[in-house]
């Protein structure tokens, strides 16, 4: 039990660390989603923490993310009406980044020869992690290797989104939402609150619809690939 307890405690502790350094920063790379998980590691590594008796310390934490995540339509109702004057060029950005995404990760796996079971994992980087593993599951893909494509989609999406939207002058907050709801989904949706509610409100609803249309379009896109 005292184990459970501290880890919970470190986790904690740590993302407050993680996050009051990284709005110190201002720098990217330093972001809480990176640096919290392999500070952790490091002390499970050299405390010798078994991992069963961490997840079952931090079990609640994971419990409290769905709530959170409902959360995000909060400042999405609060910004309907302009959720609604532009929900066509929202949907044609959504969809065409999603066709994008699969195609890229299809053929990416190719030209590094990577295995068919591969690169099927790598095809829904882009969308949320539980969707993200069904599909994974309906394509023929490993939904663990998928989990950690995921991961490294998001970290990769927060990190160079930001130089993106400055080099392209990206200046409206929906463009920025739907950038970064549509190629990082739920951590990108995180760092679009960092712009504005705006951007996160265009974030959220671009991050669902990536979900949906990925769910529906990648069992028949990957095989016609």
């Amino acid at each position: 039990m005292a184990i459970e307890i501290i880890s919970f405690f470190l986790t904690v502790f740590f993302f407050v660390l993680c996050r009051w350094i990284y709005k110190q920063a201002k720098f990217d790379l330093l972001t809480p989603i990176l640096t919290t998980p392999i500070l952790l590691v490091l002390v499970l590594l050299v405390a010798h923490i078994p991992y069963g008796s961490y997840r079952a310390g931090t079990s609640i934490i994971t419990y409290f993310l769905q709530p959170a995540t409902v959360a995000f339509a909060v400042p999405l109702y609060q910004n309907f009406q302009l959720l609604r004057k532009n929900v066509v060029e929202m949907v044609v950005s959504i969809c065409s980044g999603v066709v994008i995404a699969i195609v890229a990760a299809f053929f990416m796996g190719k030209v590094l020869h990577l295995n068919l079971t591969l690169i099927k994992s790598m095809v829904p980087k882009s969308i949320t992690t539980p969707i993200a593993m069904d599909v994974s599951t309906a394509i023929g893909g490993n939904p663990t290797l998928t989990a950690v494509f995921v991961i490294i989609t998001a970290l990769t999406g927060i990190t160079i989104g930001p130089v993106v939207i400055r080099l392209l002058r990206v200046r409206t907050p929906i463009a920025k939402g739907v950038l970064f709801g549509t190629s990082a989904h739920s951590a990108g949706t995180s760092k679009a609150f960092e712009y504005g509610e705006v951007e996160g409100a265009m974030s959220s609803i671009s991050m669902i619809i990536s979900a949906i249309v990925t769910l529906f379009i990648a069992p028949y896109l990957v095989p016609a690939l």
